[in-house]
This record gives structure tokens, C-alpha cells and sequence, in this order.
């Protein structure tokens, strides 16, 4: 290190042999590293920036394709038992209660839907949780039902039957996602927002796919249900449990309108769904004088819920609280099970979890 008394020399600079050079050259060092050092700090602090920017979107990127990763998975949760004990509290031999999800994950619905006695069953069950009781549902239990759902719309779309019952189904399902994303931010859905964007696509995707459906007429050139005889085919239309099915069929042929327009194939299509009571209330006239049954149907079905019927239901066994489809066999204690067994509606079933 030079003296004070020393000639200080460097390239392209000389400094006189006195304490007045000394201390200029100490100044114009301290600025000069002051102006590099703050120098550095900005370049640090925006490529600092920078990186986190790229970070940020890195991990963003990330996100959304393990969301929608995660949202095709179609990893079913299978159990060994197709029952489950529904308990409501806390007791010696159990703690807590049994949810609809848990329950939903546990009962096999993906199975219950290749069955045409259950699967008018399952689609109303899925539509009511469609309607209310999705932000009910865990995270796994939201990943079955869009799996389960997609199995349904797939088995239509293969077999062109139920095409109008899961369009409704599909609507009801996108009309309450479009009101539960506005909320998302208050935690009523389980996932982040992509996730469920991702979700709303799939199932305007499906819509599309369901209204592009063209029904090929079968090459068969046997007998057809026109061909029967005309007591026959009122007879099958009696058995038509919904009024809309009866105006399409009517839609088909001038022979078959005729016949879907016979009052009483409509009245006793109201006395089924509906009560005396209410059919009082909902009288209609003809311009003939008499009731106009086809008229007071579809005024019937907006005032009043219509009569279910399913081939096949979940069953409730009173004796051990044990939920199952019907004919499966669990861990009953009970002289006669059968006898035990209450058939469940799909509104009974949602009506067992809310506490």
C-alpha cells in the first residue's frame, strides 16, 4: 500500500506526493464505487423481478395443467363393500357421521349405470346434487361424479337412448356451476377456478355432442309398432310415464298423433302422477265442454312434482342402518333382512345426509 510520500501512480493518472492528492483520490474512489455499487443493486433487484415474474408464471403454467390433469383422471375409488353404515353421531363402537360424499364413493354408481333398472335412478340422483348439494361433496367425491357423469353421457351417446333426460341433467349441472364460480372465492367449491372452467367446457362440450346426435332409422324390415294393432299400441303408449315421450311419439305419424291425442290415455296419465286433490285444482274445459286431460297434465307438472318409479333403488335396512342397492348382500343380524328394507328415492337418499 503507498505513503502518503509515495508517487501514486496508475494507468492514465498521476497524484502528487501530498495528503490533498491523497484524499481526491479516496473521494473520487468512494463516488466511483458508490455509482457501481448502486449500479449493481438495481440490475440485482430487476433481475431479481424478472426471475420472480418467470417464477410466477412457471408455476402458473404448472398449475393449470395439473388441474386439468387432475380433472381427466379417471381413477375410480373402489371399495370391497358396495354398503355403507350410516350413522349420524358419535358412539362407542363408531365416531363421527357419514357424509353424501363418503357415501357416494362407497355405493358404486359407476356399475349401477350399466343396469337400465338403475340408471334412470342414478341420473335423478344426480341431478339433485347437480341442483343443490354439490358444494356437499369432497374433492374426491366432485371427481366421481364428473367421472360418473361422463360414463352416462358416453353410454347415451353410444346407445342414442335418454337423450333428453341427460341434456336437462347436463343444463341443471352447467346452470349451477355458472352461479357457484361466481363464488368461488368463498370456498363453496373444492379446486381452483381452472379446474372448473376446464369443467364447464367438458360439459358444453358433451351438449353439443348430445345435440348432434342423428338417430339412424334400424334396418329392419319386419313388423313395427305401426304395423300392430291399434288396441296394442295404446296399450304400450299407456305405459309411457312421460307426457312429452307421448307428443314425440305423436310426432312420428299421422296414425300415431291421432292416437297420442286420446283423452283417456291423458287423464289416466294424470290420475297416476297426481292426486285427486290436485287434479280438482287444476280443472281445464275444452272448447267442447269437456276437461282437456292433456292440457291439465302439463299444468299439473309445473305446480305439482310428478311420480317416480324406478325398476331398482338403494335400500335402507332399518335394523342395521346399512345402505345398498337392492339384492347385495351385507352384515344384516336381523331374522329376515328383506323384511328390514325401506326402498329409498333419490330425494330420500339426500335427505339422509343433511343434519
Amino acid at each position: 500500500m503507498p505513503f502518503l510520500g509515495q508517487d501514486w501512480r496508475s494507468p492514465g493518472q498521476s497524484w502528487v506526493k501530498t495528503a490533498d492528492g491523497w484524499k481526491r483520490f479516496l473521494d473520487e474512489k468512494s463516488g466511483s464505487f458508490v455509482s457501481d455499487l448502486s449500479s449493481y443493486c438495481n440490475k440485482e433487484v430487476y433481475n431479481k423481478e424478472n426471475l420472480f415474474n418467470s417464477l410466477n408464471y412457471d408455476v402458473a403454467a404448472k398449475k393449470r395443467k395439473k388441474d386439468i390433469l387432475n380433472s381427466k383422471t379417471k381413477t375410480q375409488y373402489f371399495h370391497q363393500e358396495k354398503w355403507i353404515y350410516v350413522h349420524k353421531g358419535s358412539t362407542k363402537e363408531r365416531h363421527g357421521y357419514c357424509t353424501l360424499g363418503e357415501a357416494f364413493n362407497r355405493l358404486d354408481f359407476s356399475t349401477a349405470i350399466l343396469d337400465s333398472r338403475r340408471f334412470n335412478y342414478v341420473v335423478r340422483l344426480l341431478e339433485l346434487i347437480a341442483k343443490s348439494q354439490l358444494t356437499s361433496l369432497s374433492g374426491i367425491a366432485q371427481k366421481n361424479f364428473m367421472n360418473i357423469l361422463e360414463k352416462v353421457v358416453l353410454k347415451v351417446l353410444e346407445d342414442q337412448q335418454n337423450i333428453r333426460l341427460i341434456r336437462e341433467l347436463l343444463q341443471t349441472l352447467y346452470t349451477s356451476l355458472c352461479t357457484l364460480v361466481q363464488r368461488v372465492g368463498k370456498s363453496v367449491l373444492v379446486g381452483n377456478i381452472n379446474m372448473w372452467v376446464y369443467r364447464m367446457e367438458t360439459i358444453l362440450h358433451w351438449q353439443q355432442q348430445l345435440n348432434n346426435i342423428q338417430i339412424t332409422r334400424p334396418a329392419f324390415k319386419g313388423l313395427t309398432f305401426t304395423d300392430l294393432p291399434l288396441c296394442l299400441q295404446l296399450n304400450i303408449m299407456q305405459r309411457l310415464s312421460d307426457g312429452r315421450d307421448l307428443v314425440s311419439l305423436g310426432q312420428v305419424a299421422p296414425d300415431l298423433h291421432v292416437l297420442s291425442e286420446d283423452r283417456l290415455l291423458w287423464k289416466k296419465l294424470c290420475q297416476y302422477h297426481f292426486s285427486e286433490r290436485q287434479i280438482r285444482k287444476r280443472l281445464i274445459l275444452s272448447d267442447k265442454g269437456q276437461l282437456d286431460w292433456k292440457k291439465m297434465y302439463f299444468k299439473l307438472i309445473r305446480c305439482y312434482p310428478r311420480k317416480e318409479q324406478y325398476g331398482d333403488t338403494l335400500q335402507l335396512c332399518k335394523h342395521c342402518h346399512i345402505l345398498s342397492w337392492k339384492g347385495t348382500d351385507h352384515p344384516c343380524t336381523a331374522n329376515n333382512p328383506e323384511s328390514c328394507s325401506v326402498p329409498l328415492s333419490p330425494q330420500d337418499f339426500i335427505n339422509l345426509f343433511k343434519f
